[in-house]
């Protein structure tokens, strides 16, 4: 009987231990950032799917609309816990331009054209040839903020660029035959616009959650005119409620904002930042089980130097950083 009870005590008192150093593993800001990052990745990475099954529903421009209400009702509740929904409606009125010219970029054309690009290519294709977009962001860095090009830059810029063509080819390099141009070019076309909306927010020092609220706002008063001058119609069957209010949420709304967190929580940012490379493979992965396509070779191969040349642009970034 003691030995019963002398064991159900040992039982207890581990898991009691155990329970403390899983709590305190978690509260760790340095392990919190990790949890907080893989969870974005993992949310990101459902996106090309998602959008691919929500457009079996939806037109383009309604998916849209839906997704950004979906966006906005999240921030303004975000917002009014923060104690922040005042600041919404309280900006001088240079800053609603501002958000007028930031929210016609995102959400209104960036997603605009990349949901009509998955329309008329594969998950793999549109979704992958999106990941070029920081490619972009240096060449707009070099044009728009005047920055010094460096040869490796170039070499960078090549071997990403290289990867582009091996997946809009479906690796028939030689021949250069898109399998697809329309949609190449409007996937290719939403990154340069995310790189461009990326640039002029950077300028803009407004706290994240406030400009991202502003600026779909007029993004969805932007959609809604496009709808209005198409004459499309906004009912969708649950399906597509259902899809429009997972792409408003984990495209744009809490993911965003858990990624910044564990930005903030990190002790090393760069570190973190780098895990987001993961998660272009992680969909691929879920496109392949979810929507059964099957993965070329062509886009793994593709996908590996668009990363080679983001992450070489990133080494040259750091240099230029460590010598000045």
């Amino acid at each position: 009987m003691v030995k019963k009870y002398t064991i159900l005590l040992l039982t207890v008192v581990s898991q009691s231990v155990y329970q403390k150093r899983l709590i305190f593993f978690i509260m760790k800001p340095s392990r919190q950032a990790y949890i907080l990052a893989l969870s974005a990745i993992l949310f990101w990475s459902t996106i090309a799917s998602a959008l691919k099954i929500g457009l079996k529903y939806a037109e383009t421009e309604v998916l849209l609309f839906w997704a950004s209400l979906t966006s906005i009702i999240f921030f303004i509740i975000y917002n009014t816990v923060r104690g922040n929904l005042k600041k919404i409606f309280n900006q001088p009125i240079k800053k609603y331009f501002t958000s007028a010219l930031l929210g016609f970029l995102n959400p209104f054309l960036y997603y605009l054209i990349l949901f009509k690009a998955y329309n008329l290519l594969n998950a793999q294709e549109a979704g992958t040839l999106n990941y070029i977009w920081p490619l972009f962001l240096v060449l707009l860095s070099i044009v728009i903020l005047k920055h010094k090009v460096h040869y490796l830059s170039i070499i960078a810029i090549a071997i990403s660029f290289f990867g582009l063509i091996i997946i809009s080819t479906q690796g028939k390099v030689s021949s250069l035959s898109f399998t697809n141009p329309t949609g190449v070019a409007l996937a290719v076309g939403s990154a340069f616009i995310w790189a461009l909306y990326w640039i002029f927010n950077m300028k803009d020092p407004r706290d994240i959650a406030i400009k991202l609220n502003l600026n779909f706002i007029f993004g969805l008063l932007y959609i809604i005119i496009y709808l209005l001058y198409h004459r499309t119609q906004i009912s969708l069957p649950i399906q597509g409620y259902i899809a429009s209010i997972y792409i408003g949420l984990f495209e744009c709304g809490i993911t965003f904002l858990i990624w910044l967190t564990a930005l903030q929580k990190a002790r090393n940012a760069s570190v973190i930042s780098h895990l987001v490379y993961i998660s272009p493979f992680i969909s691929l992965i879920l496109i392949q089980i979810i929507l059964k396509e099957k993965i070329l070779p062509a886009t793994i191969i593709g996908l590996v130097f668009i990363i080679t040349g983001i992450i070489l642009q990133e080494f040259i970034n750091k240099r230029k950083k460590h010598i000045r």
